[in-house]
């Protein structure tokens, strides 16, 4: 009878060790455009146009807004690890370039090459100048303030000669 109840708590401990290891793993979540690269390798330069395109891809998640209006498909795997922020893992990033008559001219493929991973600096901004205690803070402009002429009316001409 011992043994039995030594095997029912060595198995929940398994299953309870088996949980929070499964817990601590990433989640993966995709973002965006799903590329198939069987309609992708459809869409020809110098053949398709913008409609059809459209058709075959579909509408693109952006499209630039100056010089040439080139269409935008932006897909993304990111990962979030447990108790921490999100991050990309993977992107790829195509372009369709058109032409003024609005055929296809050609499609760029971009990946992770292209990611610029940027931290912030703690919770300050990080400024040229100097620093300024509290106290700068709330008694440096005394005096400063209305300090040329003390409310009366300017005398002589102004900056513009009148």
């Amino acid at each position: 009878m011992r043994k039995v109840g030594l095997k029912v708590a060595a198995a929940g401990l398994a299953l309870a060790v088996a949980g929070l290891v499964g817990g601590c793993t990433s989640i993966r979540d995709h973002r965006g455009y799903l590329i198939d690269q069987a309609l992708l390798d459809s869409v020809q330069p110098g053949v398709d146009n913008r409609l059809s395109v459209e058709k075959t891809l579909g509408r693109p998640t952006f499209e630039s807004q100056f010089g040439q209006k080139d269409w935008y498909y932006v897909s993304q795997t990111v990962k979030t690890p447990p108790f921490r922020r999100p991050r990309t893992a993977d992107q790829t990033v195509l372009r369709v370039r058109f032409d003024a008559a609005n055929n296809v001219v050609g499609i760029d493929k971009r990946g992770m090459e292209q990611v610029a991973r940027i931290d912030a600096d703690g919770h300050t901004t990080p400024t040229l100048g100097r620093q300024r205690s509290l106290l700068e803070d709330l008694f440096g402009n005394i005096g400063a303030v209305g300090a040329g002429g003390m409310g009366q009316a300017p005398t002589g001409p102004g900056p513009n000669g009148s």
